[in-house]
């Protein structure tokens, strides 16, 4: 059976969201306010942060939220739900309230990055659409981040879409590697829809088709001569690519007044290639000639082909971006944290685990991050009940997470609420920036980063402290339900 025109996301859920929504509605749970937040557990390829994506697409979700004839129909003939219930999905819509840090910003580990206030089925039946797009975009952002900060301010394009696990992977992929930082894709369609700037030149069969390399550049050059950049691996780079590159610059754009222009390399040893390419072509006055590689290229090898010399201008990253293949799991998970009694009073709610590491951070809270006054450089991250605030103008003391007994005082900083409204009652309340102000935004929060946090390797821990009150709640939880 062929995919339809237009899917129903809504049904995009695990079949236990609607199992458990039927079990909350016939046991009287279907009103209760719950809280649940959305965070991960370890940022991707050991790196000391991570980058927050994937929101925009949430927010159509939700707007969009409703169960079709048909899908009531297909439920129906499951035998398992109630008719009520049926009768409830009917009018689905959701009613509750959103919070959420901005794309682009940079997240940390266990820290929430989405917090969701709905009735219970509300809330259960969006789990696995806001996690599969944050886990996915968050993912493909971060790993551009960190190819994009390995270039060094050299140009970075996402050319990934051919290798991407389908064709919402490569179209929110080049979203997503946008915002990271890359400077633009080839994928068109990611430019259409989004605004994601996308260029090409041109793939060795073109070269192929002709009778003669030459022809190949000379027939591109007359056809693009303002976005002529020709790939001059095909046959042999410096024996014929260069020098037939230089002979169709000199015939085509020399007489035009043009001196900007490019070459590619898509294979050999990258930096041998560029070097010997760069004196080639200064030497023949194409001075303002660009040289771009690819081919299989990740952060790694960004920094030892420039640590090597290599004389390169833009880097096209494929299949290492597009699908994060170092790590191509982000982790991301939804977990309840609170819910609220019949007079409104909220209960903090933990999740236990044998595995320390998947001990869950009660109750319903806000988010702050601490900026330094003098440096503008992010000092911490402190997680602290809802009714809390921080009083920046006062010394803090928080905990070194890598020594528990161990404390650092805060002092002279800023602290910012990071999370903000999406929804209320339903409602959007929120503004989305267009990709640019997204990407502006993050290219700036990522610079607010001490260079030690964004190391690619054995990064500083970067300061993820609880408040007293929220430690103090998180402690007797773990008493109570552990029986100690």
């Amino acid at each position: 059976m062929a995919m339809p025109d237009k899917l129903n996301l809504t049904m995009l859920c695990d079949f236990y969201e609607l199992t458990m929504g039927n079990g909350y509605f016939e046991k009287g749970y279907k009103d209760r306010i719950c809280y649940f937040d959305v965070f991960f557990r370890q940022c991707p390829d050991n790196g000391g942060f991570a980058i927050a994506a994937g929101l925009e697409q949430i927010i159509d979700y939700i707007q969009n939220l409703h169960f079709t004839a048909e899908d009531i129909a297909y439920l129906r003939g499951r035998k398992l739900f109630s008719e009520e219930f049926l009768a409830y999905l009917a009018d689905f819509r959701f009613t509750g309230d959103i919070w959420a840090v901005p794309e682009g910003t940079p997240i940390f580990p266990k820290e929430p990055i989405i917090t969701v206030r709905a009735p219970a089925i509300e809330a259960q039946l969006m789990e696995t659409f806001i996690l599969l797009s944050i886990n996915h975009q968050s993912l493909i952002a971060t790993k551009a981040n960190r190819v994009v900060r390995a270039a060094k301010g050299r140009t970075v394009l996402e050319f990934g879409s051919r290798r991407a696990q389908g064709a919402d992977a490569a179209i929110l992929g080049a979203r997503a590697a946008y915002i990271g930082g890359c400077n633009g894709t080839a994928c068109t369609i990611s430019d259409q829809l989004f605004g994601v700037y996308a260029g090409g030149t041109m793939a060795h069969a073109w070269v192929q088709m002709f009778d003669t390399e030459y022809e190949a550049f000379k027939a591109y050059c007359q056809m693009y001569p303002n976005n002529a950049t020709l790939l001059v691996d095909t046959y042999n780079t410096l024996k014929s690519g260069v020098p037939n590159a230089i002979k169709a610059f000199n015939e085509v754009l020399k007489p035009m007044g043009i001196t900007k222009c490019g070459i590619r390399l898509d294979s050999g040893d990258m930096a041998y290639l560029s070097r010997e390419a760069r004196k080639m072509l200064d030497e023949a006055g194409w001075t303002e000639c660009k040289i771009s590689v690819s081919n299989s290229l990740d952060e790694y090898i960004i920094e030892d082909l420039l640590h090597q010399g290599a004389q390169i201008d833009m880097f096209g990253v494929g299949e290492r971006l597009i699908t994060a293949k170092s790590e191509p799991v982000f982790g991301g998970v939804y977990k309840l944290t609170a819910v609220e009694d019949k007079d409104g009073a909220i209960l903090p709610k933990i999740k236990i685990s044998e595995n320390t590491g998947k001990i869950t951070n009660p109750h319903y809270k806000k988010l702050y991050r601490f900026f330094g006054n003098h440096t503008g450089k992010a000092i911490a991250d402190y997680l602290c009940v809802y009714d809390e605030t921080v009083d920046d103008s006062k010394d803090l003391e928080i905990f070194d997470p890598d020594a528990t007994w161990k404390t650092k005082t805060v002092y002279d900083f800023t602290a910012k609420e990071l999370q903000v409204p999406i929804f209320k009652n339903g409602e959007l309340v929120y503004q989305c920036p267009d990709i640019d102000e997204i990407r502006n935004y993050c290219l700036e929060q990522v610079d607010k980063l001490w260079d030690e946090v964004k190391r690619f390797d054995n990064p500083h821990t970067y300061y993820v402290d609880l408040s007293q009150k929220l430690w103090d709640i998180k402690f007797n939880l773990l008493k109570q339900k552990s029986g100690k």
